[in-house]
């Protein structure tokens, strides 16, 4: 149900550490090709290496490459309904009730979600390395937290009933 009032839905990925892991993980796996090339002229006098050793490099190499791709892989995606953060290894799914507020200080790495528990919950996906992208990204959350918090105020008591 949305309305002409209600915020935009967001979703951010770490545009500058994606580049950067594609970066490394692409280096990784061209040094680890080039060792496995090199390593079947190398020998140590006790061990020869065989096809089998490049191709275990090789893979490696790609393992390892895969295990650099995994930082980059952090996204949120927020609508009125709630928040769906993906970190490195963590998948969670929070609902707007759930969340106190969205903090992104100055010297922050990433944007945290401080939850009504008092726990906090890292969005790695809103990086300060991504400079305007994350404030865009910041300001939406906070605007979708927001208009939930003003759909669903409650009522203080002390308000409805005061203290004579």
């Amino acid at each position: 149900m949305a309305t002409d009032n209600t915020p935009r839905p967001v979703s951010a990925v770490p545009r500058r550490l994606r580049l950067i892991t594609a970066l490394a993980a692409a280096g990784l796996v061209a040094a680890m090709t080039v060792v496995a090339v090199l390593l079947k002229s190398s020998t140590t006098g006790v061990v020869s290496f065989q096809t089998a050793d490049q191709v275990a490099m090789v893979g490696l190499g790609l393992a390892m490459g895969a295990g650099v791709l995994l930082i980059g892989r952090s996204r949120v995606d927020a609508d009125a309904d709630g928040l769906r953060v993906r970190n490195v290894l963590m998948n969670h799914e929070v609902p707007w009730s759930a969340v106190k507020a969205v903090r992104f200080n100055e010297h922050s790495p990433w944007a945290t979600l401080l939850l009504t528990n008092d726990d906090e919950l890292a969005v790695s996906a809103v990086q300060a390395a991504d400079g305007e992208r994350a404030l865009v990204a910041v300001r939406g959350l906070r605007a979708l937290l927001a208009d939930h918090q003003a759909r669903h105020a409650v009522p203080r008591e002390d308000l409805l009933y005061p203290r004579e």
